[in-house]
């Protein structure tokens, strides 16, 4: 199992491959904003010999889903992500020009997913923990056998994502991450949708939002 992260777009969102030691690899929140920034995520992938199976979305913000439609058109696949979504994806380009930036309409949503499902990419399971609160339909990816989650723009490194935004609340955040996060393993990785990785122990002790 390996996990790579790049950092894409005018707006520094994490973009993730996480692929088995097979090369089945999923993309989560593919953040490529042009033609060349998806090439060095495919150039990536091709020089790993990846085959990518998966494209997760932990939540449909315009900076989590530049790079979508890049991906539809090289490898045929459609988000998985919370059916609560769909009202950002619908508002993603308009509020793309909010900051001086441009998108064409990203692609539907092809499979929704929900809290408590599990999705696999290859050999890997993956656990949906509903971490509503940025957004109305946030979902954390959490891999029990490996010790990691992707929390998306729910948990970062000392900090928390927004919740002014439509569809945020912000006591409806603290108690998912205090709910469906923070209940993790100390040890457990966090991989979070901005800025640098860190753990859920720390965060239980550090985190000033949280303590």
């Amino acid at each position: 199992m390996k996990i790579h992260r790049f950092v894409f777009s005018p707006i520094d969102v994490n973009t993730y491959i996480l692929a088995d030691e097979n090369g089945e690899c999923a993309i989560i929140d593919c953040g490529c904003y042009d033609d060349s920034e998806f090439n060095v995520l495919k150039a990536y992938i091709n020089e790993n010999k990846l085959k990518p199976v998966k494209l997760l979305n932990t939540h449909l913000h315009l900076d989590h889903v530049f790079g979508n439609r890049f991906v539809l058109q090289e490898y045929g696949l459609k988000t998985h992500a919370s059916r609560e979504e769909e009202e950002n994806l619908s508002s993603a380009s308009q509020h793309a020009g909010l900051f001086g930036l441009s998108m064409p309409e990203p692609p539907g949503i092809g499979t929704y997913i929900s809290g408590g499902q599990s999705i696999t990419v290859g050999n890997i399971n993956l656990l949906c923990l509903f971490v509503p609160g940025h957004t109305s339909g946030s979902i954390a990816f959490y891999c029990e056998a490996d010790n990691f989650v992707f929390t998306g723009d729910a948990l970062f490194a000392g900090s928390i994502g927004r919740a002014d935004l439509a569809g945020g609340d912000y006591h409806t955040l603290l108690r998912s991450i205090k709910e469906n996060l923070l209940n993790l393993p100390d040890n457990t990785i966090v991989y979070p949708g901005h800025g640098p990785e860190t753990r859920i122990g720390v965060e239980r002790q550090i985190n000033p939002f949280l303590t």
